[in-house]
């Protein structure tokens, strides 16, 4: 929202007001108060008028600074708000100095000016962040009456912006308006499912606005030197948040906002539905299986769309006896292939549904002001919404869900969550238009517990769309309602790439679109894409997306692919590690990996999937791809061998079975010897593939089992023309090591040497605990 018109005037209608000089202070045990006017007072007498803005300093965490700006604090503060993690016991430093105020959080300072005009300071040690100045706080009231409080943090020559939620516009957020408020409108404007609050820059600090309702960013649009974000009301509340890199910046953000569970193995196979208004029944469902299984493509998760319910009744939670007569039987014989069951959910009540009497009676539905039961006919005629701020109305859907995970049922998609009214009444009193955005949070986590607590934490996941702050703690998370588009799929990746910069380490989306038909082309190519991603997903709108409908050459690739992902689960179960245990995204952008390369910092056609391998997507029909490789040495092509040197642009045309897959200089990426499913033992028969290993530089690589235990880990270093390989084993299992593209080796201590044509294979000796390789 913009208050002003231009440099010097305000908007018609607005009146503003901003901390002109420190006045006064407190210093406590672990915060600064700090109180200023909004004049520059020269006698007592100008004392008698406000606003007096109250400011308060503290930290939660190190590396973490806390601000909150008060005008009036005797507002009722209804819930919800966001849960926050603190360390109660950590205390940060605090000084008082003749020109400065300053608290130091870690490597993280803030220097409050007590002098002259009020401004305070962000600082990583030594080097200036950002800064909020004259009239960057303010304080504002509209012709209405309405109030906002407002805060403008610097931005610095180059400084890009980054984040906000899943936003599928521009990938640098410089001179966009941008509004926190869930919505359900696809891929194609700058509305989105999952709203965060919470951006990062390239000067490596992320700030997170502590507000569930709708905050307003003006990044570098209302003043082209600044950010700006503003909210209702008599109060705001920021975290700025510090780190060495923009990795460690989302380490400190999930420490504070949550870090991601850790989804089960089986659910970065591949998943296939029925497709959304598609006809089918149990013959149907059965066909695509089997037909996928003929094929020799492996599958690992069938999903049953909206119409497994009878239409008109969602969500009732009842097969359709019409088509699915039996439905316990046909989920045992499915599971008896080796599939995982998914169905699918939302939190709205369709009058038909037999829930809505019971629903409507127990106080279980949103209410109007006047008591009676909010409905609308968009989307399920006459439905109810839900509301999860009532545990007896959590218990009542959980028990639903329940019954259904008895039959069979692994996983939910729990869709929507997003068209939440703002006119309403909630049990425990919740402010509506905090609740908006917030709502997804309490629906996917009463259902992530519900699974948790029936299925065991090992397996419990969902496959949501909307999301807001926290709700990263609840994986997966899917892109929404895509075109079939090479656009769309571009959009689509954007995407992804914003939403890993706000914390969400798992991501997916619909494989060739969801809306519209895929050609064969955009199918194979999508396919690439989606395979390559943290989890892979087959559907659609009124399209069967299995492959063969498609042409033949469809099915060979989708084949190769899964194979591909399901070798490459030791890298990948690691990279998932990762991100449930420090925050850091499997789909990353390039700025997070490369910050040092300038020309990272605009990439949003590639990505890195972990740390190790950078993935191009095709989005032409042509089968061309223009990337860059990052100036760090020598890149691989996984697929084909093929070598280049990084710090440059590259233009190439590829077939459906390649892409540009780059392993990056001085890395091991473990491969399994598993191509059908994702779930098995990777230390066993595990292959070490070494890339350009660097002079003096220490490589190392983790191979963990299904106990998020690392049963392998070897550690390398090249010096001159030695390769010495440090092993520390759990396990007698089988491995190799393969030194990619070298191809001559004069002695080896502790194994033997095969020569292949990717390079030397070394086999260690058994229970050798180092190797020693002259080249």
């Amino acid at each position: 929202m913009k208050f002003t018109d231009g440099h010097w005037r305000v908007r018609e209608g607005i009146k503003i007001h901003y901390p002109c000089i420190l006045w006064d202070y407190e210093i406590k045990e672990k915060e600064i108060v700090v109180y200023a006017p909004s004049s520059f007072v020269k006698n007592r007498g100008e004392t008698l008028y406000g606003p007096l803005f109250e400011i308060h300093f503290s930290s939660p965490f190190p590396n973490i600074i806390e601000v909150i700006s008060y005008h009036f604090k005797g507002v009722i503060e209804k819930g919800p708000e966001f849960e926050i993690n603190r360390d109660k016991k950590y205390k940060p430093e605090i000084l008082d100095e003749e020109d400065f105020l300053i608290l130091k959080s870690g490597n993280l300072k803030v220097k409050i000016n007590k002098k002259g005009t009020f401004q305070y300071t962000f600082y990583w040690k030594d080097k200036k962040l950002t800064s909020s100045g004259h009239k960057h706080m303010a304080y504002a009231i509209d012709e209405n009456k309405k109030t906002y409080t407002i805060e403008s943090l610097d931005l610095g020559v180059g400084e890009l912006v980054y984040g906000l939620g899943e936003r599928f516009g521009p990938f640098i957020k410089n001179g966009q308006t941008v509004e926190m408020w869930n919505a359900d409108a696809g891929t194609v404007s700058d509305q989105t499912y999952k709203n965060i609050p919470f951006y990062v820059t390239n000067r490596d600090y992320g700030v997170f606005v502590n507000h569930p309702e709708k905050v307003s960013f003006e990044i570098a649009t209302e003043h082209v030197e600044r950010v700006q974000f503003s909210v209702p009301g008599e109060r705001i509340n920021y975290f700025l948040i510090g780190g060495e890199n923009l990795k460690e910046v989302l380490e400190n953000y999930t420490l504070l906002t949550g870090r991601p569970h850790l989804p089960p193995s089986w659910s970065f196979g591949l998943w296939l539905t029925t497709s959304f208004i598609t006809n089918y029944d149990e013959k149907t469902v059965t066909s695509f299986i089997e037909g996928m299984k003929e094929r020799n493509i492996p599958l690992h998760v069938f999903h049953f769309d909206c119409f497994w319910m009878r239409e008109y009744h969602w969500v009732n939670f009842e097969w359709d006896d019409r088509v699915f007569p039996n439905p316990e039987e046909m989920l045992k014989r499915l599971k008896e292939k080796g599939l995982k069951i998914c169905v699918w959910i939302n939190p709205y009540i369709a009058q038909r549904s037999k829930l809505f009497e019971e629903g409507k009676e127990k106080g279980y539905l949103l209410k109007k002001p006047d008591g009676s039961i909010w409905q609308t006919d968009d989307w399920q005629p006459g439905m109810g919404i839900v509301d999860f701020t009532n545990p007896s109305a959590r218990a009542w859907y959980s028990n639903y869900l329940k019954k259904l995970i008895k039959m069979g049922v692994d996983v939910f998609k729990t869709d929507f969550g997003e068209r939440i009214p703002t006119d309403v009444v909630y049990y425990d009193g919740s402010d509506p238009e905090k609740m908006h955005n917030f709502y997804t949070y309490l629906y996917n986590k009463t259902v992530f517990e519900t699974l948790k607590e029936e299925l065991g934490e090992e397996n419990a996941m969902v496959f949501a769309r909307s999301a807001t702050a926290g709700s990263q703690k609840f994986p997966v998370h899917w892109g929404g309602d895509c075109l079939s588009t090479y656009e769309s799929m571009a959009e689509t990746l954007r995407g992804g790439l914003s939403l890993g910069l706000c914390g969400f380490g798992f991501w997916s989306h619909d494989i060739a679109g969801f809306d519209s038909s895929a050609t064969p082309d955009l199918y194979k190519r999508w396919v690439a894409f989606g395979l390559l991603s943290s989890h892979s997903r087959l559907h659609g709108n009124h399209d069967y997306k299995v492959p063969w409908v498609y042409d033949e050459e469809a099915v060979d690739v989708l084949r190769f692919f899964v194979n591909l992902k399901c070798n490459l689960m030791p890298y990948l179960y690691a990279k998932a590690i990762e991100a449930v245990e420090k925050g850091i995204p499997m789909l990353r952008a390039m700025v997070l990996e490369f910050e040092e390369d300038p020309t990272c910092h605009f990439l949003d056609r590639e990505y890195m999937l972990g740390d190790s391998l950078l993935v191009a997507p095709i989005f032409s029909e042509t089968g061309e791809v223009e990337y860059y490789l990052p100036n760090v040495g020598v890149w691989t092509n996984l697929l084909t061998g093929e070598k280049k040197d990084g710090g440059k642009w590259y233009k190439e045309k590829f077939d459906y079975f390649s892409l540009p897959l780059m392993a990056r200089p001085g890395s091991i990426i473990p491969m399994g010897e598993n191509k059908e499913k994702p779930d098995y033992d990777y230390a066993n028969n595990v292959i070490l593939y070494v890339f350009e290993p660097q002079e003096g530089k220490k490589i190392y690589c983790e191979v963990y089992n299904q106990e998020r235990k690392v049963d392998l880990k070897v550690n390398l270093i090249k010096e001159k023309n030695i390769i010495k390989i440090n092993v520390e084993k759990d396990s007698e299992k089988p491995y190799s090591i393969l030194l990619f593209n070298i191809n001559e080796a004069k002695n080896i201590t502790g194994g033997k040497i095969e020569r292949t044509e990717k390079g030397i294979k070394i086999v260690p000796e058994k229970k050798i605990k180092e190797i020693t390789i002259e080249l």
